[in-house]
């Protein structure tokens, strides 16, 4: 039929889409803020799946090395933990609250097909949590060392900026106004300061991430029971070198304890997510306030353009980093929330963290993808910078006029003549030297006491400063 489209978007008379072609993938059409991130594919579903097969495997490994499963059972757990289908293990997950349960059959079947005897050390002795959590954790892993890795490029970027900008002038406000004068390295100073505070609590979050291992009730009775069960005699001891040998394998931590309902790994996770999303966030708020075309003092290297309008150079990268700033601290509050689990394992706490948390690590990894491009690519400009400084016709060095005012005329006189001053000057659209009138200082001096760009204070010292600071690095991470 003439204009008829050749592939339908709606597949039913109802108006319910089609899933066709992309099927129910998650592309990040409505999310510009990761899309496209190298932790969007790290937190996806195929690899969570990745994850809790790598979990497996390496459960049965553990048990391995401590003569509770054969050698040829280990490697034939690691050789069938690949080939399952998300998307069929999401549907199947539904009768049991949780993807472990089909995964376990499917993993099952798949080892029998290799080797019949090795078919019964899959799963054994633990419960879909410890597999759940573990994945969690190497998912979490994963994804922070590519969120680390971009927050030290932004913090190199950072760097060069702030030492570069070390005395150039800019206004300094405070609740919106003009206040005294700053530089802008002191401002990208600071920008990078938070970006290492970030990146410190996230390499500490990073080192501490746990395997998870109790087994239904955080006993690790289970294990006992099968070590028995095979004929052996089992320590008390043997749970915890059995949680030792499991951290070896999985390249993660060691708990003290099973922490299925200790959920101070997750939500020190969660903390130090929101705090980066934050710190992202204030560097992205002053480029964002910076970038108006009235003050125009930055601008992003590329900006995005507009349907509407040709001239625009909108500050995208700070703007999607400005909206995960203010998403992930919502998500951090579930997580916080499940913290009140009851019992040995909980209901719907544990469930409720799952998206919360891949949300909030997808949304930090496009943060810290956008925020090192931003300052890689950010267009400083001082011309502009110097000449908002003087905007105000001299009221930003108000403070340094009182200061040196007050001991020759007494600090409430000089207080009365600078308030005055500074009603004329705004008023009268005249320089704050005219508005003031006679005073008793000698004309070089009074030049230079309303010379802004002579006041920042320590500003260059505390740029050097803070640029001494170097980023902590993870304990396996080579010295630079």
């Amino acid at each position: 039929m003439p204009g008829a489209a050749a592939t339908p978007v709606t597949g039913t008379a109802t108006g319910t889409a089609s899933a066709a072609p992309y099927g129910d993938a998650d592309l990040g059409l409505l999310a510009p803020s990761w899309s496209g991130s190298a932790v969007a594919a790290l937190t996806g579903d195929a690899a969570y799946l990745r994850a809790m097969l790598d979990a497996e495997a390496a459960l049965t490994r553990a048990q391995a090395a401590l003569g509770l499963a054969p050698g040829t059972a280990a490697a034939a757990v690691t050789a069938a933990a690949h080939g399952q289908d998300p998307r069929d293990l999401a549907l199947r997950a539904r009768a049991a609250g949780n993807p472990v349960v089909p995964l376990v059959t499917g993993l099952t079947a798949a080892v029998a097909d290799r080797d019949p005897d090795a078919a019964p050390y899959v799963h054994r002795g633990a419960t879909s949590q410890d597999i759940l959590d573990t994945a969690t954790m190497l998912v979490a892993a994963r994804a922070l060392d590519t969120v680390r890795a971009d927050l030290a490029r932004t913090a190199d970027a950072l760097r060069r900026t702030a030492a570069g900008h070390r005395d150039t002038p800019m206004a300094g406000r405070t609740l919106t106004q003009h206040a005294v004068p700053t530089t802008f390295g002191l401002k990208a100073a600071g920008w990078r300061a938070l970006v290492l505070d970030a990146h410190d609590r996230l390499t500490a979050v990073r080192t501490a991430l746990p395997v998870q291992l109790g087994g239904a009730a955080g006993t690790l009775a289970a294990f006992h029971a099968h070590a028995e069960a095979d004929g052996h005699r089992p320590a008390p001891d043997l749970g915890t070198r059995l949680l030792a040998a499991y951290a070896a394998e999985t390249g993660l931590a060691e708990p003290a304890l099973p922490w299925h309902t200790l959920r101070t790994p997750v939500a020190d996770l969660a903390g130090a997510l929101a705090f980066t999303a934050g710190a992202l966030g204030k560097m992205a708020a002053d480029v964002l306030t910076l970038s108006r075309t009235e003050t125009g003092e930055l601008a992003e290297g590329s900006g995005g353009g507009s349907s509407a309008m040709p001239h625009k150079a909108n500050p995208v990268r700070a703007t999607l980093i400005a909206a995960a700033a203010r998403q992930v601290p919502a998500h951090a509050a579930v997580l916080y929330g499940s913290l009140a689990a009851e019992d040995e394992r909980p209901a719907g706490a544990w469930h409720a963290e799952w998206q919360p948390l891949r949300a909030a690590l997808r949304l930090v990894g496009g943060a810290a993808r956008d925020a090192a491009d931003l300052a890689a690519g950010l267009r400083i400009r001082p011309h502009r910078m110097r000449r908002n400084l003087a905007a105000t016709r001299g009221l930003v060095v108000t403070e340094r006029l009182a200061a040196a005012l007050a001991p020759l005329m007494g600090r409430a006189a000089a207080r009365r003549t600078l308030d005055a001053a500074a009603r004329r000057t705004a008023e009268e659209g005249i320089e704050l030297s005219e508005a003031l009138g006679p005073v008793p200082l000698p004309e070089a001096r009074l030049r230079q006491l309303l010379d802004p760009e002579g006041y920042s204070g320590s500003a260059g010292a505390l740029v050097d400063r803070a640029l001494a600071r170097r980023p902590e690095r993870h304990p396996q991470e080579p010295t630079p």
